[in-house]
């Protein structure tokens, strides 16, 4: 990123913080409807003082964190299987897109009844949203091997294991990369669709205890937190993928 990029950016998000202040009491906005900007500071800053906002926010960090290595981890084994297996792939495949296809939100509450008011069904759910992207890049990746290179490699008398760690492993990971960037935003959404069916803890319950007290402001706090833990994750991803992938052209990565 250029200085002028960055420069650009800034002027941009300044731009729109101003819209944001002055623009919504230039519309005479009220702001139980749409609080400004100064409106939502202000109760972030209560929030840290009497309504513990920095344990809701580590809790779903924590639980982003495992959600998304769990279903990262998952998601590669089953799209390598499934890639190198065109038997796996007929027989599991109808019932890996039926997972996908069922909405996630209606089994948070089961999980929930089955699982108990803890941590472990919000982990479930943002295992299961981040798992299908994962599976999916890592598989077509696979597929996708040179054939020739996979042939060249055997005619050495390559091992099964040295054939994934010097062709089929670093080809796929830049798919795998592209998957981790999705799922590690989708980790946020389904950590916070589990804590909004059911908890006490983590910023989706906030957002449904702001709700149920008419309180716009703090549902904005809470949105605005998810909406930085999403982007630091995503964030991450970016720089490991940098430093991983860095033998690669920058329009490979792209």
């Amino acid at each position: 990123m250029t200085r002028l990029e960055i420069f650009l950016s800034t002027c941009l998000c300044v731009v729109l913080l101003a819209a944001w202040q002055w623009g919504l009491e230039a519309a005479a906005v009220p702001s139980f409807i749409f609080p400004n900007l100064s409106r939502v500071v202000a109760e972030f800053i209560r929030m840290v003082q009497y309504d513990n906002v920095l344990h809701h926010l580590a809790i779903t960090t924590v639980t982003v964190l495992i959600g998304f290595a769990l279903g990262t981890s998952i998601g590669m084994v089953a799209g390598y299987v499934l890639g190198v297996s065109r038997t796996a792939e007929v027989v599991l495949s109808p019932y890996i897109l039926g997972m996908q296809i069922a909405p996630k939100v209606a089994f948070a509450p089961l999980f929930i009844m089955w699982l108990g008011y803890n941590i472990y069904p919000k982990i479930v759910v943002a295992v299961l949203i981040v798992f299908f992207p994962v599976m999916i890049n890592v598989m077509v990746a696979v597929r996708n091997v040179d054939r020739d290179m996979f042939n060249l490699v055997r005619s050495f008398t390559a091992t099964r294991m040295q054939v994934f760690w010097k062709v089929e492993f670093p080809a796929s990971l830049p798919a795998l990369f592209s998957g981790l960037r999705i799922a590690a935003t989708l980790a946020v959404i389904g950590v916070s669709v589990g804590e909004m069916v059911g908890g006490s803890d983590g910023l989706g319950y906030l957002l449904i205890y702001g709700q149920g007290q008419a309180d716009t402001a703090m549902v904005f706090v809470a949105i605005i937190l998810l909406t930085l833990v999403g982007i630091i994750a995503y964030l991450c991803v970016v720089l490991v993928e940098s430093r991983v992938l860095s033998w690669m052209p920058r329009q490979a990565l792209a």
